[in-house]
């Protein structure tokens, strides 16, 4: 192909040549019969090959007919016309008037511009005309909507065939892209779609936050299209155009708005390479993406700590491919174990540990509060004290949002969790910092695997309240920001992550069940004992301070020496529960 337009340019600038002469000869025949005419309109086109071959065009690929093409061709012309000027002056303007190359440059720019417009309008009316396929609309005139049309057009693998734009930006109603038109705005995607006769809209905003994309998901119900998303910018900008393959089914992450965040990279690698960084809980949801995130850092060990054979397994697999259960970076143990915990420690000496082993369903520790006590408390404070003993440098407790103002056996457990590590902060060289921040889509146990299971089965879905509302985030996002509070966090501050706008759980079921495309109902079964309509990320009295990160606010707690924990009856959840009240209780109003 390039040699093709390699001739067709020497060819336009032989032409360009050859009707200046005539044109500068007062129309006279006879310039076309003469030898030197042609010899120097072949000469023309030999010198702008040469030229286009040194600066461009021909070296590089360019999509045919946009700006960088464009300039590049005139480029090339300019100096080819440049060159011919000097040989007018050199032979005199005798057998090469000197008006000709400034006459043949336009003439030629004019040709060689010309035929690619002419090639591009070609191909586009070929590629949208008589092809079979899905016909689909576009959500999104601009860039990346442009961009995945040219794509989608100049795909023969593509089994998609774009039919029309629609755009909210009414500047854009009388654009057209390769032959593609902007046929009016989201609200009137029904009568375009009954215009077009489109099965597909793809929604090619790729910084469309959940608002949006709920509202588009609504108008594409009623005018019944299925639709796709293009993915994040920064998962295309980077390494090439949005293509047709890249496109996919919308899902609830997109529905919730939630996105990667952005980093202090430099922060969390001076903080992590070359460290040796212990994680408990390592089999978890968080505790297992935390691992996978900070093996990108390169530290010196990696340890993985949890009591559950089966989930270290599976963790262990994630991160390197292989799962033989071998090496000293595995470690079975259990949180409660003071004495096991204390010489695991001793031995290994991390740097750095991540606290994410927990018991964190709400309803069954309501039922069973010994096993909060002893894992959630008598846990984390195993973990403190062993942590202090190998001089741990940094220290972080993953919390939870049900620690403020707590009224669950859970969230008492994790305030006094809280404290203690605040106490430590206090009383001991290192930091110690606690994180707090809300549901992540996606971890065992949540609302999200519950519901898509129950929707399997046909149904019910059962939801505690209509107006029950938690907040959400994406597991990689909390693990992002876990390690960013670990590396800027203040000694003894707890690291509240911003959650955005908490969601009602019904909004979620309903998402889920018509993503689905299944006819399911909702239940409703009433609050639990503990629960909470609606979550804080902060207790009363509690003052918000600033940090580095936009994402996070810090808070200090009352610290609580483990010399001062209530001591429940072992054996009896009821006096357990009621040691939790009281000093939970106490723990909120601090």
């Amino acid at each position: 192909m390039r040699s093709a337009w390699i001739v067709a340019d020497a060819s336009c600038w032989a032409v360009a040549v050859v009707l200046a002469l005539w044109t500068r000869l007062h129309l006279d025949p006879q310039v076309f019969e003469r030898e030197t005419s042609w010899a120097i309109a072949l000469g023309a086109g030999a010198t702008h090959v040469i030229i286009g071959v040194l600066l461009g065009p021909y070296m590089v690929r360019h999509v045919r007919g946009s700006f960088e093409e464009v300039t590049s061709v005139t480029r090339a012309a300019v100096f080819t016309g440049l060159v011919l000027a000097a040989a007018a002056f050199l032979l005199d303007g005798v057998l090469l008037p000197r008006s000709v190359p400034f006459i043949s440059v336009a003439v030629a720019i004019v040709l060689m511009l010309a035929s690619r417009f002419l090639v591009r309008s070609y191909r586009s009316r070929r590629a949208s005309q008589g092809r079979p396929g899905e016909r689909v609309i576009v959500f999104g005139a601009g860039l990346a909507g442009r961009r995945l049309v040219h794509n989608i057009l100049h795909d023969d693998q593509s089994e998609l065939v774009p039919v029309a734009f629609v755009d909210d930006d009414r500047r854009k109603r009388r654009l057209k892209v390769e032959g593609v038109s902007v046929l009016g705005t989201l609200h009137e995607l029904p009568a375009v779609a009954e215009r077009t006769g489109a099965t597909h809209l793809v929604v090619a905003v790729p910084l469309a936050d959940g608002d949006l994309l709920r509202q588009v998901r609504e108008v594409a119900e009623q005018a019944d299209l299925h639709v796709k998303v293009l993915p994040p910018l920064t998962d295309w900008l980077t390494a090439s155009d949005p293509r047709g393959s890249d496109l996919r089914d919308l899902d609830l992450e997109d529905l919730l708005g939630r996105r990667a965040v952005q980093l202090d990279q430099d922060a969390l690698r001076e903080h992590l390479t070359g460290k040796v960084v212990l994680v408990t809980g390592a089999g978890g949801s968080i505790g297992s993406e935390l691992c996978r995130q900070i093996a990108a850092f390169a530290p010196a060990r990696l340890i993985l700590l949890d009591r559950d054979e089966s989930a270290l397994h599976a963790a262990q697999l994630s991160l390197s491919g292989r799962a033989l259960l071998e090496g000293e970076d595995l470690v079975l143990a259990n949180i409660r174990d003071e004495q096991t915990i204390r010489a695991h420690l001793a031995e290994l000496r991390p740097d750095i540990v991540f606290h994410a082993a927990a018991l964190k369903h709400l309803s069954l520790l309501e039922r069973y509060p010994c096993e909060a006590w002893k894992t959630n408390v008598l846990g984390t404070r195993n973990v403190l004290q062993a942590a202090a003993e190998a001089g741990v440098g940094t220290f972080v407790n993953i919390s939870t949002d049900k620690a403020a103002s707590p009224t669950s056996v859970l969230g008492y457990s994790k305030r006094m969790a809280e404290r203690l590590t605040a106490h430590y902060a206090r009383t001991q060289p290192g930091r110690y910092v606690s994180v707090r921040f809300g549901n992540v889509l996606g971890s065992r146990g949540s609302v999200i695997p519950t519901f898509t299971e129950q929707i399997r089965q046909g149904g019910p879905v059962t939801v505690t309240h209509p107006d029950v509302e938690r907040y959400f985030m994406l597991i990689p996002e909390a693990c992002q920001l876990v390690l960013q509070a670990g590396a800027i966090g203040r000694d003894g501050q707890v690291m509240v992550l911003d959650m955005g706008t908490p969601v009602r759980i019904v909004d979620v079921a309903r998402e889920l069940i018509a993503l689905s495309g299944k006819q399911v109902d909702i239940h409703y079964t009433g609050l639990r004992t503990g629960e909470k309509l609606t979550e804080v990320l902060f207790a009363d009295g509690e003052t918000h301070v600033e940090t580095a990160h936009p994402l996070m606010t810090a808070v200090d707690v009352p610290d609580l020496s483990p010399d001062d924990l209530p001591a429940p009856h072992t054996t009896s959840d009821s006096h357990t529960r009621a040691a939790f009240v009281d000093h939970g209780s106490a723990a909120g109003r601090s």
